[in-house]
């Protein structure tokens, strides 16, 4: 039995997210069927992140296991020329046996971009929630800062999720950025994520940047842990999972590799929107 790591990237517009469902295209089913002719069995590919309908990948990570002593070059080549064009495997690497791609991570980066500006943009709508009303990144930032660090984020879990201990998470990283052309990035690392967490922080930094709560509300938010009381949840197109890192023991141990394992983020790599085209 041999397990395998695979790096890859999508762009989620046409999905209902990762996950195998009935009676709707997902990112796992499309990659599970265009290896089955390769590997000659059916195999489950286990992702870092069970990204939502709409969300987008730049640095997903996914394994499997299988008994087929398909050589990695041939699979590689030969599962992206069976995937549809907004799904690629940027790399495919034998791992240790021990290796689970959400169990095993340990630090994950996910960001979500807006345009803020009183113009749709016709070019980028895929990949951005559209904010017409100006915000206030100031009072966003400061919202942010009293959410970084080990807490119990119960308040910002979308319905479905666990609830008491298995809520607490580590958020190392919440950020808000202005770029050009009336583009907003939040980008938030930590050491994992509830379900629609992200997208959730989002939402509620954004509701802040509106005025539609204030900025010194959002400690008693965190506190409540109450998922009604927190801001809306974003969109899904907004949002990207960039990268998923592991212990080192892990990335050394890759046997086998075909591809440029990061791809474009290797060499720092992100979505440039321009409205202009």
């Amino acid at each position: 039995m041999r397990t395998l790591r695979l790096d890859l990237e999508y762009d989620g517009t046409n999905y209902h997210g990762w996950q195998v469902q009935p009676n709707a295209p997902t990112i796992q089913e499309k990659l599970e069927d265009a290896l089955y002719p390769i590997l000659g069995e059916r195999v489950r590919v286990t992702g870092a992140g069970r990204t939502d309908a709409g969300v987008h990948a730049l640095g997903q990570v996914g394994h499997l296991r299988t008994v087929s002593d398909r050589e990695i070059g041939a699979l590689f080549r030969g599962v992206n020329s069976l995937l549809p064009e907004d799904i690629v495997v940027k790399a495919v690497r034998e791992v240790s046996p021990d290796f689970h791609a959400r169990r095993s991570a340990r630090r994950k980066r996910y960001e979500y971009w807006i345009l803020n500006d009183p113009t749709r943009s016709a070019f980028h709508h895929r990949f951005l929630w559209h904010v017409r009303v100006g915000l206030d990144l100031a009072k966003m930032r400061r919202a942010a800062e009293c959410l970084v660090g080990a807490h119990d984020f119960a308040s910002f879990q979308a319905s479905g999720g666990e609830p008491g201990r298995h809520t607490v998470r580590h958020l190392h990283l919440l950020e808000i950025g202005e770029l050009r052309n009336g583009v907003v990035r939040i980008a938030a690392e930590g050491n994992g994520f509830l379900r629609g967490m992200v997208r959730i922080l989002a939402g509620t930094l954004v509701d802040v940047g509106r005025g539609r709560i204030r900025e010194g509300d959002v400690p008693g938010i965190l506190t409540a842990r109450d998922r009604r009381v927190a801001g809306r949840t974003a969109p899904g197109q907004g949002l990207f999972l960039n990268w998923v890192r592991y212990p080192e023991a892990f990335e050394a141990c890759s046997r086998e590799a075909q591809g440029p394992g990061e791809g474009p983020l290797a060499a720092g790599w992100e979505p440039v929107f321009d409205k202009s085209g």
